[in-house]
């Protein structure tokens, strides 16, 4: 229990770092200098209006200042890290795959708020945790066979560069760069898996959008969110789903 509740926080605390490299690293900012400000009327926040996700309800999601509305990405990145963080250990175990769970989330939630406020998932991020995903998967927790990691990669890769080339750019080149490395960590089954659950995960979100007016028939939309949530649920309950399926479908 305490473990939990430590990861939960420590979750907490990374979820609000990973919004600053989200917003920051995109422009080409420094994720160290200055200190946070309103993005409205450029006052530099205080430590407590810093505390992940109680400074936003406590602030009914405005800036103290000049009442300009929160963004409500900032306590959700930071809730759903903690939240994560705390689950991951119930699926994985407290096992050497929980270092690749937590980094791999780490990653998806940087990636989730750059691509929400810029469309963009940036190659410094990517080039960040390649090799670390890449030392975890092949040596610290392994897949059997080991090489899988490797050969998931390469369709991972080649799935969606396909699909950008025959679609002459329906695919970005940030996207295609990020399901190699989701490849790497999920193998050659479940990458496959997670490409057509972030599919299935993208039209709702796009239909979901249209119905509520935020999204435009035919204007793009980001895609990164959409393979967050398709591929934890491939890493996670994957085997269980293809499982299922070949018992009760096929």
């Amino acid at each position: 229990m305490i473990e939990l509740c430590f990861t939960f926080f420590l979750g907490l605390l990374l979820g609000s770092f990973y919004n600053v490299v989200g917003l920051r690293v995109p422009k080409g900012e420094s994720i160290v200098a200055p200190r946070s400000r309103c993005p409205s009327c450029k006052r530099t926040l205080t430590a407590f209006e810093l505390i992940p996700v109680v400074s936003y309800v406590l602030q009914k999601g405005k800036c103290r200042a000049c009442s300009a509305r929160i963004s409500f990405v900032y306590p959700f990145v930071e809730l759903s890290t903690a939240i994560l963080f705390a689950l991951a250990p119930f699926f994985v175990g407290w096992s050497a795959e929980l270092a690749v769970s937590w980094t791999l989330i780490s990653l998806f939630m940087i990636i989730f708020v750059s691509d929400v406020h810029y469309m963009i998932i940036p190659n410094r991020i990517l080039l960040c945790f390649a090799p670390l995903l890449f030392v975890e998967r092949i040596w610290l927790a392994p897949l059997t066979p080991w090489w899988d990691s490797l050969l998931g990669s390469v369709v991972g890769f080649m799935m969606l560069f396909l699909i950008a080339f025959v679609s002459k750019g329906g695919m970005g080149g940030g996207d295609i760069k990020l399901f190699a490395l989701i490849g790497l960590v999920l193998g050659v089954k479940l990458t496959v898996l997670a490409f057509f659950l972030s599919t299935f995960v993208g039209t709702i979100f796009g239909l979901l959008g249209m119905m509520a007016g935020r999204v435009k028939r035919g204007e793009p939309m980001p895609f990164g969110p959409a393979i967050v949530v398709g591929t934890l649920i491939a890493y996670f309950f994957g085997e269980t789903i293809i499982d299922f399926y070949v018992k009760v479908i096929m």
